[in-house]
């Protein structure tokens, strides 16, 4: 007796048709793997990325602690990324504000004074009203003083750090960093003045008398305390005398 395992295949006509049918079946099949491949591809991709990006992302807790841990510990570009990262992150979350701040103090450490001034402009911009103001203007007027250097070089810093200075002094007369500032009002006043009186000196040397003298009464007008006034005043009286004789020649 055959059973129903043991049965012929179908011959001629109903062969073709058994083959059409069973080719179909496997077309179908094949087609309806690569679907489900196609759906299920992508939802791996996902969740296997939101997993390993919740391993890896911090909270903001986590991220204010370990900035605050490098910062203390001079580990200051550390610091920048951790608290770049959770400004990034977490844009409304209550350290953002903390993490703000120390950017601009992180770089100011590492003695990058551009960023540090793009970085303090910047709170000062978005919180003008904040406690930290004050300091956030000395610390401008700071990153500007660092870079003066001798007399006889360009004393923007000096202008720019006088200026923020002058600044902080009048939006906040009474505030201790107006204090302190004020020594540095002065140093910034002595370089300036020291700068104009070598450029007279150059020009008082290289004959330039009406140079020189414009330069020697600048520092008259505008720098009278700075320690070179008697000095000025007798390149003043030279100039004069130099420019007199000259006339009568």
């Amino acid at each position: 007796m055959r059973t129903f395992y043991n049965r012929r295949r179908p011959e001629g006509l109903a062969a073709g048709l058994y083959a059409a049918r069973s080719g179909s079946m496997v077309y179908l099949l094949g087609k309806m793997k690569r679907i489900i491949a196609l759906i299920l591809i992508p939802l791996f991709v996902f969740y296997g990325c939101a997993w390993f990006k919740s391993k890896e992302e911090k909270t903001a807790l986590e991220l204010v602690s370990d900035g605050m841990d490098q910062f203390n510990n001079e580990d200051y570009q550390d610091s920048i990324q951790s608290f770049e990262k959770l400004r990034d992150w977490y844009p409304f979350s209550k350290y953002v504000i903390l993490a703000e701040l120390k950017i601009a103090d992180a770089y100011y450490h590492i003695k990058n004074y551009e960023e540090a001034v793009a970085a303090y402009e910047a709170f000062e911009n978005l919180h003008p009203r904040n406690e930290a103001i004050p300091y956030v203007i000395f610390q401008i007027g700071l990153c500007y003083f660092e870079q003066i250097d001798t007399i006889d070089r360009d004393q923007t810093p000096a202008k720019n750090a006088l200026d923020t200075f002058s600044r902080l002094k009048k939006q906040f007369p009474d505030d201790g960093y107006a204090h302190r500032a004020n020594e540095h009002i002065k140093q910034c006043i002595k370089s300036l003045a020291g700068h104009e009186f070598y450029v007279g000196l150059f020009y008082f040397k290289n004959k330039h008398y009406k140079a020189a003298l414009s330069r020697f009464k600048s520092v008259l007008s505008n720098f009278p305390d700075v320690g070179i006034h008697q000095q000025a005043l007798r390149y003043v009286t030279l100039c004069e005398g130099l420019m007199a004789q000259d006339q009568k020649n």
